[in-house]
């Protein structure tokens, strides 16, 4: 039997960006010591406080089914935290909780796009985003952010690429590290308002801001009503694994929104929901100790990459730096395939994040700073060898 042309399509026909990644997978399941810089695991486990509320919530009989929108104490709770953030009045019904961010993109492009509109989104950008668009129903298309403008988006190049139904942003930015700025956001909105496009911003690294600020596209003049929030306990309290986010937006949309869950994920678990209610009772002390090694680890990375002439890209948050390799004459996959057979070092190759990225690596920060300074001493020696070799 022929299955749908949607999922046979899901990645565009190519490969999922991911292949690096397997490989040494691979590599450590077969015994070799690895240095794994590739996906953003953080490598502290979620605090056993947190582990403790989810086993006292289950162990206390919250292990049916849950309230679908999520419990009415979270979506409180987050809508709190979102109004701090952004000055925008948030009530529960702005917010429904889903199985992770990954489940908010998609719940967020079905709400926005019909099926065959085209659903924008910037490049370089997170694997999955043109998967998700086309799991929608939607068309995926790229809009390009060029290195030289250090991979911040021209609100020409969004007109550029209309017509459009959705345009979906990520600040701060995975793989780059880049926080869009007042004026490139006032330029998206005023895009999206012209055209009546539907923001979707994806906002899971909010908490890993190292220096200026963080600002959402909600709380910009007159794009409440027209802005979907993704957000996750992920990356802010480590609770990867407990797959545990939202959707925030106008309550018409969450309320669409919330139908769906009924109809696909049906739900979080209770006792998960129990946890993350406790982990954002811990207030910004827990999201900034979870945060600081990245802190540390981002301004060690730039100076170990920088001061062996490694051109990193300008970056102010996030657990990743992307380093610039085009002076070697290898492409990102090319360069991260050597290295990791060479070395047993493994990054992610720009290319996995799109076409924008290509000759660049994504680095991520995620094991202990001596290891970290010895990998990136490392590659930095590695890129300045096939440098020399190249001129």
């Amino acid at each position: 039997m022929k299955v749908s042309d949607r999922i046979a399509g899901l990645t565009g026909g190519g490969p999922d960006g991911w292949d690096l990644y397997r490989k040494a997978r691979r590599m450590i399941a077969e015994g070799v010591s690895v240095t794994e810089l590739t996906i953003g695991e953080h490598d502290v486990r979620t605090d056993p406080s947190i582990l403790e509320a989810m086993r006292a919530s289950a162990a206390g009989g919250h292990t049916g089914y849950a309230a679908l929108p999520g419990t009415d104490a979270l979506r409180t709770a987050v809508a709190a935290r979102i109004e701090a953030r952004t000055g925008v009045p948030t009530s529960r019904r702005n917010v429904v909780i889903t199985p992770g961010g990954q489940a908010a993109l998609f719940a967020a492009h079905v709400v926005a796009c019909d099926p065959g509109d085209r659903a924008l989104f910037i490049d370089p950008y997170y694997a999955t985003y043109p998967g998700t668009i086309r799991a929608a129903g939607a068309i995926a298309v790229t809009v390009a952010a060029e290195a030289e403008r250090d991979f911040r988006p021209d609100p020409a190049a969004i007109e550029a690429a209309l017509p459009a139904r959705s345009i979906l942003v990520n600040s701060p930015n995975n793989p780059t590290g880049v926080v869009y700025d007042r004026a490139t956001l006032d330029g998206i909105g005023e895009v999206a308002r012209a055209h009546d496009l539907w923001i979707v911003s994806d906002e899971v690294y909010d908490t890993q801001v190292w220096s200026g600020a963080h600002l959402s596209p909600r709380a910009l003049p007159g794009l409440a009503e027209r802005t979907l929030v993704v957000g996750s306990l992920s990356k802010s309290h480590a609770m990867t694994g407990s797959r545990l986010g939202w959707l925030a937006g106008p309550e018409e949309a969450i309320a669409h929104a919330i139908n769906l869950t009924t109809h696909t994920t049906y739900g979080v678990p209770g006792f998960v929901q129990d946890a993350g209610l406790f982990a954002l009772a811990r207030g910004e002390a827990l999201e900034t100790a979870i945060a600081a090694p990245f802190r540390r680890r981002h301004a060690l990375a730039m100076r170990v990459l920088s001061s062996a002439g490694v051109r990193v890209v300008p970056s102010t948050a996030s657990m990743y730096v992307m380093a610039d390799i085009r002076p070697t004459g290898l492409s990102g996959e090319a360069f991260a395939d050597r290295l990791l057979d060479t070395h047993a070092i493994a990054v992610m190759p720009g290319e996995s994040f799109g076409r924008a990225a290509a000759g660049h690596l994504r680095i991520a920060l995620t094991v202990a700073d001596d290891r970290l300074d010895a990998a990136l001493t490392t590659l930095a020696n590695f890129h300045n060898t096939l440098k020399r070799q190249a001129a």
